[in-house]
């Protein structure tokens, strides 16, 4: 009878042990992202051992570092991560919807968001700081402050806090705002406005692949005053534990691993567009 036990006990052991190691599926973690924000988020329609399935967009694949850091955060919760793709106005309802688990979407914690969502701590590479890009064949290639602009017709990316900040510069000419930074980058590379606002990070990037291009940082004082802690994860007020766990993966990311991750996506931009 005591062999048998055994057996049994033996049996069952081994029954758990290959059914977690073989059919066990760890749960998904739905990230929403824009995923038309180089170098933060992108499309891409092959495979590679770093991007991520687009869900809901087939035969493509989500990357940038917004995404290699959700796929970190992913990791560290024992959770597959996988990416919806949503137009960025579109954002905080999808997840108010439950349609997914979290943005990670160079979202800043603007007090107007907070009062929907909650947000993490940033997990941005360096404190978000605002530029204005222009072409450096315009009459405002020169400029030295924020006045410089005045009459300049600037255009924002709608639904952002880049919209806001052009109420800073004083005398400018506000745009029709458009959908994606994509689609900022084109009406200014047509000459049909004289500007653009966009975060250093991500304008340093599209600076490098465009020859016509210049971004314009400014001093200590003379630039974009920004409310607002940083590029940050959004969840649901009532995701309360979820919350804490993505803090505590995004806290074990050091600043050298987040620059190896901006290193590499930058690395594949290049190569994605040897020919800027």
């Amino acid at each position: 009878m005591k062999k048998i036990i055994i057996f049994v006990v033996l049996v069952l052991g081994a029954v758990y042990f290959f059914s977690n190691k073989y059919f066990y599926k760890p749960p998904v973690l739905r990230i929403g992202s824009e995923c038309d924000y180089i170098p933060n988020s992108w499309e891409e329609n092959f495979q590679s051992d770093s991007n991520i399935p687009v869900t809901n967009h087939k035969g493509y694949y989500a990357e940038g570092y917004d995404i290699q850091i959700a796929n970190l955060v992913a990791k560290e919760l024992g959770m597959t991560p996988s990416v919806v793709k949503l137009k960025w106005e579109d954002l905080i309802e999808a997840l108010l919807r439950r349609e997914i688990d979290v943005i990670f979407s160079s979202m800043l914690d603007t007090e107007e968001r907070k009062r929907l969502i909650d947000f993490s701590i940033p997990y941005e590479l360096k404190k978000t700081e605002y530029a204005v890009m222009v072409r450096k064949d315009g009459k405002f290639a020169d400029i030295k402050k924020l006045e410089d602009l005045y009459q300049a017709r600037i255009l924002s990316q709608k639904g952002t806090y880049f919209e806001d900040a052009i109420e800073q510069i004083p005398g400018a000419v506000k745009a029709t705002p458009v959908i994606t930074v994509s689609d900022m980058i084109e009406e200014l590379d047509n000459g049909k406005v004289d500007g653009i606002v966009i975060d250093v990070d991500t304008g340093t990037t599209y600076e490098k692949m465009d020859d016509d291009l210049k971004l314009i940082t400014f001093p200590e004082g003379e630039g974009f005053i920004i409310g607002f802690s940083g590029v940050c994860a959004g969840v649901r007020k009532n995701d309360r534990r979820l919350l804490e766990r993505i803090d505590t993966a995004i806290s074990k990311i050091t600043p050298r691993m987040r620059q190896r991750v901006m290193d590499q996506v930058i690395s594949k931009v290049w190569h994605n567009n040897p020919n800027p």
